[in-house]
């Protein structure tokens, strides 16, 4: 033990025998304590490890050195630990050889804690650096970090970025307005005069974004990309160098082709009694004896007729050639609607000499329910809910660039994508049909049309464009005027009868003169256009003479309501729809709530569960616009959505798997109840709009006026 500790030990004890009358235990055996020397550990040059040996750090500004000191033995004789000062060290050579030294103590702080420097700005730049630390407790010094079993860390001060990228596309060069094409994967390379880059960083017009690196240090790289639209594009890249430092930026743009059409497709529209469907692209196809053309199509799409399946062995279409490499990524598709769907039947399928290379099908396991699957090579993906006699368009995608297979449903991804390995297609198209150990088999029963194969991606934006089914408008009643006690549908359809306790209200005219009729100066607009129907809450009703929507099928409906405020006291209905035994759906005011209600039993039965979604929203006053509301069932997705003034969301939605039809005509302002009419609506409806078909959220907005709204792809 030092002279100094022993003295210091001496003096604490006499100064405690003093104030107590004796040594306190344990001091006697702490004063006789051996100082230990403290410890340097966690090194790092700007918050990474230490860099040892014959690879350094390359380090783009004057790097920060840290290290962590402790001290094993805390040795003060009032409890506290003895603190620690850092001695950092560095050194190189410089252009002569000759060595420079800097060194750098820290303020002392407690064992534990982080000690750090900066390196001084005026360190050389491409030059070897190299920097070691101890630490000292007062009285012993640490031995250096750089001892054995240690070693100097070091680092190279880079002051240069590096050069901006250069890029190049063979498949979408810079200089053509006319190149690749959407859905059509194509290779950029970047590269970098500066001989350290490492790594690029890019980024497309609205995405992806990404980083590549080279295979070799300052060696070129390539991104990969699939447009996905025929937009023009920027590729944006920076080069970064093994110091961090970044590159100025380059800006590559260039032009997509338009999406190119289908390599094979048979709309399956030909006339009744063909024996062959011709072809829009590639090879026409063989039909069997049980193949019927001239099927119904399903409606909103540009499909005029399809082909019935009977399910015999003699129900197919085929080829004598592949409809599409299946080695590379393709897709295929089309419009089905089963029969049944009690049993496995195929869609579409391609022939190897070994097998099958690719299938979309029906699924029917023994137990569990029905599904669509998409089969690549052994491997499947599978979902949605087949329904007899129901249209559904499917779409298997496989994209060799990822490895992944999808199956797509009324244009919705379904199921969950899956790895697969691509088969060779060299052998005949089936339709229809598949091939087994002993023959062809699961042939399909149903109607199909529109089938399709692509060299490429199907890209999200046509996904939901093939599937969709334009919806038709089906009414649509402002209530400006009132003849014979009907109010007239705007396009010369059904006419709306008025109830006793209905009126048709409207609001002032280029008639009104102030000085003969002062009180027509204040008499308020209608809701929308030039009137709007009054029902006043005891009788009034307007009702059709049959079904304004087929509940089983997609519909929508859409409406503008306004309660006053002091009316706003109990249910009232503003739409309904009755089967035999109940409403098929019933929207309604909720007061106890303060909602719009869609309910909408799942069976025409009484007291059948019901689906119920809400809008909370209070009435729109005696002088408000009214809500817009508006219901959509897309029976594709088996959803049901209630919006109001052109929002839903989640308690706004609900799944509903089969809507039955009703036979019952379209009530305005009142519902059935358990003893024939009821929650008759105190209130002004207007602009009441009916379609076949589900509206997309983005039509929704365009409701509730004197126009329709545009159903524009």
């Amino acid at each position: 033990m030092s002279g100094r500790l022993r003295r210091r030990g001496l003096l604490w004890a006499g100064c405690l025998a003093a104030v107590v009358g004796a040594t306190a235990p344990g001091t006697a055996y702490a004063t006789e304590k051996e100082n230990l020397p403290p410890v340097v550990q966690d090194l790092q040059t700007d918050f990474k490890n230490c860099a040892t040996g014959d690879t350094p750090a390359y380090v783009g500004q004057p790097p920060v050195l840290t290290a962590r000191l402790t001290d094993p033995v805390e040795d003060d004789r009032l409890g506290y630990p003895e603190q620690l000062t850092a001695e950092f060290e560095i050194w190189w050579s410089d252009a002569n050889g000759t060595e420079q030294r800097r060194s750098f103590t820290t303020y002392p702080t407690y064992p534990g804690l982080i000690h750090r420097i900066t390196a001084p700005a005026d360190i050389p730049a491409d030059t070897v650096i190299s920097w070691h630390v101890r630490a000292n407790d007062g009285s012993l010094n640490s031995a250096w970090s750089s001892e054995a079993p240690g070693a100097a860390c070091r680092f190279v001060y880079d002051n240069q970025s590096p050069a901006a990228p250069v890029v190049s596309s063979p498949d979408y060069p810079s200089d053509t307005w006319d190149s690749g094409g959407v859905g059509v994967y194509g290779s950029f390379t970047v590269d970098s005069p500066s001989p350290d880059v490492v790594e690029y960083q890019y980024g497309f017009t609205g995405g992806p974004y990404g980083t590549v690196r080279p295979s070799e240090i300052g060696g070129p790289a390539t991104i990969r990309f699939v447009p996905l639209s025929n937009a023009p594009q920027v590729l944006s890249v920076h080069a970064r160098d093994r110091s961090g430092r970044m590159s100025p930026r380059t800006d590559y743009r260039f032009s997509v082709k338009a999406a190119s059409a289908p390599v094979s497709r048979w709309k399956l529209d030909d006339p009744a009694g063909s024996a062959t469907a011709a072809a829009d692209a590639g090879q026409a196809a063989r039909a069997g004896r049980g193949v019927t053309f001239g099927g119904p199509a399903p409606s909103g799409t540009p499909l005029t007729s399809t082909a019935a399946l009977d399910g015999s062995g003699h129900a197919f279409l085929t080829t004598d050639a592949p409809a599409v490499d299946s080695s590379r990524t393709f897709a295929v598709g089309a419009w089905v609607r089963p029969a049944e769907s009690g049993r496995t039947m195929t869609v579409l399928s391609q022939d190897t000499t070994s097998g099958t290379a690719y299938a979309l099908s029906l699924e029917a396991p023994e137990t569990g329910t029905a599904t669509y699957s998409f089969t690549l090579d052994g491997a499947k993906v599978t979902g949605g809910a087949p329904e007899a006699g129901e249209w559904a368009y499917l779409l298997g995608v496989y994209d060799k660039e990822t490895g992944y297979a999808q199956l797509f449903v009324n244009g919705h991804e379904v199921g969950t994508k899956v790895k697969a390995a691509p088969a060779t297609a060299d052998g005949a198209f089936q339709i229809g049909r598949i091939r087994g150990k002993n023959g062809y088999r699961q042939r399909w029963h149903g109607d199909l049309g529109d089938i399709r194969a692509y060299d490429r991606l199907v890209v999200p934006q046509e996904v939901g464009e093939l599937a969709r089914r334009k919806p038709k408008l089906l009414g649509h009643w402002s209530f400006g005027t009132a003849v014979d006690g009907t109010t007239p549908e705007n396009n010369g359809g059904a006419p709306l009868r008025l109830g006793t306790g209905a009126s048709i209200y409207r609001g002032p005219d280029d008639s009104c003169i102030p000085d003969l009729d002062p009180d027509c100066l204040w008499k308020p607009y209608p809701l929308v256009g030039e009137g709007h129907l009054t029902l006043d809450g005891v009788s009034g009703h307007a009702v059709l003479d049959g079904p304004v929507v087929d509940t089983g099928d997609s519909f929508t409906l859409g409406v503008v309501a306004r309660i006053a405020d002091a009316d706003a006291t109990r249910p009232m209905t503003v739409l309904s729809q009755a089967g035999e035994h109940t409403d098929a759906f019933k929207l309604r005011y909720e007061p106890s709530t303060y909602a719009w209600q869609l309910i909408m039993p799942e069976r025409d039965e009484a007291g059948a569960p019901e689906k119920v979604v809400t809008q909370v929203t209070m009435p729109s006053g005696d002088s408000g616009q009214g809500t817009q509301l508006a219901i959509v069932y897309d029976d594709a997705t088996d959803t049901v959505k209630l919006y109001a003034n052109g929002y839903t969301n989640d308690r706004a939605t609900a799944h509903l798997a089969n809507g039955w039809t009703s036979t019952g005509p379209l009530q305005v302002g009142r519902a059935r109840t358990a003893d024939g009419w009821g929650e008759y609506l105190k209130g002004d409806v207007d602009e009441i709009q009916a379609y076949a078909g589900a509206l997309r959220d983005t039509d929704i907005n365009g409701m509730g006026g004197e126009t329709e709204p545009c159903l524009c792809v």
